[in-house]
């Protein structure tokens, strides 16, 4: 059991699961890689559900409590209901009154989707670290080029920023491996790039990130977990935590933050 003060907000939970990441047994870091991703679940889960959505048996689950210096799940849950109020518990009824009504049809799916969206961005709005928001979009603003790299699930908001910011006038490239061609060799003294991906990684994306870092490039990563590979491969690293319904998850948030970031560099350019 850890000797140390257990962490009394999300912030220093995120710095512990960094400082105790690197010497976690397998099942541990199995536990500690779902929460850092799930962290809007910690509050309204009991030990056994979140066992099941992490695919560990619920003593590791406790263990894992334990090893970030809590006396068990109920003062470690506490944290997250004092962080993040009730309001995810209230979302929970309301998706399942709709299940229970007959969800399955259009109408319910798009209700559906509709509140996991507004979720997502709640949990945005009063997640974002406006500090790391405004260094990300001064590095992007100094950047000769802006390249962009996101794959599968990231694909989409990867298009989008690239088409955003050239509407902008804002020199940007998109690296799709199209043609399994990597165009490592665009890479200049100056340039910035912008990783999207989410669990489970794409090797692609986290090796043009490594590229850049090895050539002394800036990078900045949209990610969902301080777990993320990109995240230490980052200068700055902005956590986007989408809700999902059933198997499937939008991308509300995560676009939202991407236009975010579009118009303030955008605008940082066109005022220089």
């Amino acid at each position: 059991m850890s000797t140390k003060t257990a962490p009394q907000n999300v912030e220093n939970f995120q710095a512990r699961l960094v400082e105790i990441s690197d010497g976690l047994p397998k099942r541990l870091r199995q536990c500690a890689e779902y929460l850092a991703g799930h962290t809007d679940r910690i509050a309204v889960s009991t030990v056994a559900q979140l066992a099941e959505a992490a695919g560990v048996q619920p003593s590791a689950v406790m263990r894992f409590c334990q090893l970030m210096g809590y006396s068990g799940f109920s003062e470690m849950q506490q944290v997250f209901r004092d962080s993040y109020g009730q309001s995810p518990l209230d979302y929970r009824t309301r998706l399942g009154n709709l299940r229970k009504s007959g969800a399955g049809s259009p109408s319910a799916l798009l209700a559906e989707f509709v509140e996991v969206g507004h979720n997502s961005l709640e949990n945005l709005a009063s997640s974002v670290d406006a500090r790391v928001l405004d260094l990300s979009v001064k590095q992007l603003a100094e950047a000769q080029m802006v390249h962009i790299v996101g794959l599968r699930r990231a694909y989409a908001v990867a298009s989008y920023l690239t088409y955003a910011l050239e509407r902008m006038s804002v020199p940007a490239f998109q690296h799709d491996f199209t043609g399994c061609l990597d165009h490592a060799h665009a890479i200049r003294s100056g340039d910035v790039l912008l990783a999207i991906s989410f669990a489970p990684y794409s090797d692609e994306t986290v090796e043009l990130a490594r590229q850049f870092r090895a050539r002394d490039c800036g990078v900045i990563s949209i990610t969902d977990s301080i777990m993320s590979p990109l995240w230490q491969l980052s200068d700055h690293a902005l956590s986007v935590q989408e809700v999902d319904f059933g198997a499937f998850r939008a991308l509300s948030a995560t676009l939202s933050l991407a236009l975010t970031l579009a118009v303030a560099v955008g605008t940082a350019r066109s005022e220089t």
